[in-house]
């Protein structure tokens, strides 16, 4: 058997695969088994935030191998290394005297702060927003996009509300004596990157505090200079201090790793056993992690990240312009954007477009088209990328798959020296 063969009858099918066998990568670049060269618009869905196999990650992985894979008795343990990235993060955190968890993704870190919520509360109502997307554990399932996401897997857990995102009156209205925790992305990823009003954060800051109840803020995938800051609610005038910050993928750039940080207020209301995992603060994960976030700070990573940004959505608000019957809407901050399309088969069209002319894009629902590149992507490969998409909707223009059930992405034309 060839390896989507494999796949196919020995893997379960929780997705529709593309047919694309990733063999190797480097940078913004990936190859399939068969050589064909591909440039990455998709960062593994905004993980690979230094592009692929960097070697500050190899280096940090290599050497920390060498040393120690798992501590003995998992967090019994004290870990150099643990230690060193527990320091790093103070230059991250953008509260004062945050306490941090290791955990081992970013559903783990959502589900962890719920469970936590609810248990200093007293309380059992979590509020969460339309459209936003916090995991696929049960927990989390049935705080993410809207209650039909969880209906097959019954019974649904009480007590949570939706309210409109960005949406400051229906939140108030939404709060009550039995509300523990308000749930929310700074900008929705999932659910089509959705930027709410400058204010917005702060205004839940204030009615959850003065509501008693927990603010939990998501930054799962805008966190680590996604948006152009180390963290999408730094673009909020006022200082937002969450009670519970989770982070994800880009914090290890690839390595399976998330955090869960919690205000002082918080962590006094945390008693020995309310947590615990096996591999949460794993030493290759923490090493990993440490040599990304060092690099990102000492590069200035974001300022770069908001420079790229202006330019890439001018670009794709040239290209909508260009394409007005088929891209809809422009939206985005840094280097995360939406192509909101005239309608969702136009994703699949555009996806297999893409692929064909050697370009990888995240294809989401409700007609959306991600755009989340690598941060050290250079201004030459985004120029590129564009230059790709225009060639994808001049063809999803005209073409349709032969399959809807299986993408052909044709002949690779990508050239890149």
């Amino acid at each position: 058997m060839n390896v989507q063969e494999t796949e196919q009858q020995l893997g379960i099918g929780f997705c529709k695969r593309q047919p694309l066998v990733a063999e190797r990568g480097e940078g913004a670049l990936v190859w399939d088994a068969a050589g064909k060269k591909y440039l990455d618009f998709t960062s593994g869905w905004g993980v690979t935030c230094l592009g692929h196999a960097h070697p500050v990650m190899r280096n940090a992985l290599s050497e920390q191998a060498a040393k120690l894979w798992q501590n003995p008795n998992s967090g019994f343990a004290y870990s150099p290394v643990r230690a060193q990235l527990l320091e790093e993060l103070q230059n991250w955190l953008p509260a004062p005297a945050m306490r941090t968890f290791f955990v081992n993704s970013g559903a783990e870190a959502n589900d962890a702060a719920i469970k936590l919520a609810r248990k200093i509360t007293g309380r059992c109502g979590i509020v969460s927003t339309s459209g936003g997307f916090h995991g696929r554990t049960f927990n989390t399932l049935t705080v993410s996009v809207n209650q039909s996401s969880a209906e097959g897997f019954l019974p649904l857990l009480p007590h949570n509300q939706f309210v409109r995102f960005g949406d400051p009156g229906e939140l108030e209205a939404a709060l009550g004596a039995d509300t523990a925790a308000l749930i929310v992305e700074p900008i929705q990823g999932e659910g089509g990157v959705q930027i709410p009003a400058a204010d917005y954060l702060a205004q839940a800051r204030a009615l959850c505090k003065a509501n008693g109840t927990l603010l939990i803020i998501d930054e799962i995938q805008t966190g680590f200079c996604r948006t152009g800051k180390p963290f999408a609610m730094q673009h909020e005038n006022a200082l937002i201090e969450p009670d519970f910050l989770t982070m994800a993928k880009g914090i290890a750039g690839g390595f399976p790793f998330a955090a869960l940080a919690v205000s002082a207020d918080v962590a006094k209301q945390i008693n020995v056993g309310d947590h615990g995992g096996t591999y949460c603060g794993n030493p290759l994960g923490c090493a990993v992690a440490l040599a990304v976030l060092r690099y990102l700070r000492a590069h200035n990573v974001a300022a770069s990240v908001a420079e790229k940004g202006k330019w890439l959505g001018a670009a794709l608000t040239e290209l909508q312009q260009e394409f007005p019957q088929l891209i809809v809407q422009v939206r985005g901050r840094g280097l995360i954007w939406a192509l909101q399309l005239a309608d969702d088969d136009m994703v699949q069209r555009l996806t297999v477009a893409s692929m064909a002319s050697g370009l990888l894009v995240t294809p989401t629902r409700n007609g959306i088209v991600r755009i989340l590149p690598s941060l050290l992507m250079s201004d030459d490969e985004l120029e590129l990328g564009v230059a790709l998409l225009r060639k994808a909707f001049s063809r999803a223009s005209v073409a349709v798959p032969s399959d809807n059930n299986t993408l052909d992405c044709g002949a690779n034309e990508l050239q890149i020296n």
